[in-house]
């Protein structure tokens, strides 16, 4: 039973899942066309609730298949990508027969397994350690156990890009190598580092040059998003007219998480029409719960930094932050000091490049820094 409708984290089925239907296709039919993908939108677009609808489409339609959705944020080494794998598709390929004589633990040689119960889930669990130096090695014992089982998996390795910051520099290299020979893999490579992605799959000095299928996530249609809110704010007696819907769309310049906050929020209430006033106080209070974490961040950054993104916010969009007129208008050092800051405010997602100019990430903290004193 879902309290809420309006989701923050994770994914519980399409009744609460918004449109995304031509992307869905548009993953399914590549994949089983045997491209891989290469999956980019900023964070909180909603890429992993899309990857995680899709799996469930595909398991739905052929109950052989299986799904698995890795989180490579986390990871600092090869040997974390491998820990994280290893868990997730170890002993899940095995039929009953193999499962009867111990198949798995008799598969892999470079790695201790063992088999446990997740004391949270009470479901079966399966643990895996071997020494970092093998790491290599595991991972090719890992794909080989899914080549031999011909089973079609369905790998997502969400933030992907947190590969290039491994200390070993040789990961991409490593990965292309043993897809190159496995059929029955099919993988979406997801990333909200759009540099990053670009580089790795769009220049030829790197492994995975075009050899994917490239899909920018961009915003849901306002229209189908409108009527997804009303089928639920409907039944607490919560009217939302397109208008004030669209104030809060434009808000959040159409990123699914921060509507998603908003309208979650508003189910709150009962018995109302929502103006644009309630939508502010929700937003309010919203960014009172993060307050602390904003100062924190600000209060970290170097001064030219701080006016910055500051400076972002105020104006909502900027083109050119080294431009002669802006660095003026913002008492900023100079054109170069801008430029290193900028730099770092990218890499550390404070802000955002798009084609019309850089935005700051964070939608609330962007409300915050225009009325922080």
């Amino acid at each position: 039973m879902i309290d809420n409708p309006f989701l923050l984290y994770g994914y519980e089925g399409p009744e609460y899942f918004c449109d995304r239907e031509e992307e869905t296709q548009q993953l399914i039919e590549s994949m089983h066309n045997g491209a891989n993908i290469t999956l980019i939108s900023p964070r909180r677009m909603g890429k992993s609730g899309l990857i995680h609808h899709t799996f469930r489409y595909i398991k739905e339609n052929n109950s052989d298949f299986r799904c698995f959705y890795i989180d490579l944020y986390p990871t600092r080494s090869l040997a974390d990508f491998v820990t994280l794998l290893g868990k997730a598709v170890i002993g899940q390929l095995d039929t009953p027969v193999q499962k009867a004589e111990g198949f798995v633990t008799k598969f892999f040689r470079s790695t201790q397994l063992t088999l446990g119960v997740d004391p949270y889930t009470n479901l079966p669990q399966m643990s895996l350690s071997f020494a970092p130096q093998n790491s290599q090695h595991t991972l090719e014992e890992i794909f080989a156990y899914i080549a031999q089982s011909g089973v079609d998996c369905y790998i997502a390795l969400d933030e992907f890009q947190q590969i290039g910051e491994y200390r070993e520099d040789n990961v991409e290299a490593i990965l292309r190598s043993l897809l190159e020979h496995i059929h029955n893999v099919h993988i979406i490579f997801s990333g909200s580092k759009q540099h990053v992605m670009d580089v790795m799959f769009s220049s030829p000095k790197h492994p995975f040059y075009r050899s994917t299928e490239r899909m920018h996530l961009g915003p849901l249609d306002e229209s189908k998003y409108y009527a997804f809110a009303c089928r639920f704010l409907d039944k607490k007696n919560v009217s939302l007219s397109e208008e004030v819907f669209h104030h809060i769309y434009e808000q959040a310049d159409g990123v699914t998480w921060y509507i998603q906050a908003v309208l979650h929020r508003l189910y709150r209430l009962s018995d109302i029409e929502v103006t644009e006033s309630v939508v502010q106080q929700a937003v309010v209070t919203i960014i009172k719960s993060e307050e602390d974490d904003y100062k924190k961040q600000y209060h970290h950054l170097t001064l030219v930094q701080a006016v910055l993104l500051r400076a972002v916010a105020v104006e909502g969009r900027v083109k050119q932050p080294t431009a002669g007129d802006f660095v003026k208008k913002y008492h900023l050092r100079s054109a170069s000091s801008v430029q290193r800051a900028l730099a770092g405010l990218v890499e550390d997602e404070y802000l955002y490049p798009t084609d019309e100019g850089y935005i700051v990430y964070d939608r609330f903290m962007a409300i915050w820094l225009r009325t922080f004193e």
